[in-house]
């Protein structure tokens, strides 16, 4: 009787650990980069607490035929930033330190990922 009791205790326990939601894998702060607007004027973009480990083309400059490359990232988030300069993360790239990482206008981006 007892081992039938244990059994049904653990499976139980198995159970409710298969349950439990898993917390989305997210870099906390901001990530912030220019793009060049509709009247040519400088745009800053954010975004706020990025997915990690997820490439993010970023929608504005996503199109090299109709847009220029975003510019002059800043990294104020808790993972490592590593911009490309092609959609999907292709093409050359750079690493931007969490928190303090930046990069002038002459570091054009198309596209990052979080560690």
């Amino acid at each position: 009787m007892r081992l039938r009791h244990a059994a049904v205790a653990a499976f139980g326990a198995f159970t409710l650990l298969l349950t439990l939601p898993t917390s989305a894998s997210a870099a906390t702060g901001e990530f912030q980069y220019t793009v060049t607007g509709l009247d040519s004027s400088p745009l800053r973009v954010v975004l706020e607490d990025p997915e990690s480990r997820e490439c993010i083309t970023l929608p504005e400059v996503a199109d090299p035929g109709a847009s220029s490359p975003a510019h002059s990232p800043r990294n104020r988030t808790t993972s490592t930033a590593t911009v490309f300069t092609e959609p999907g993360c292709e093409g050359d790239f750079f690493t931007l330190r969490p928190l303090t990482g930046y990069g002038s206008a002459r570091l054009q981006l198309r596209s990052v990922v979080f560690s």
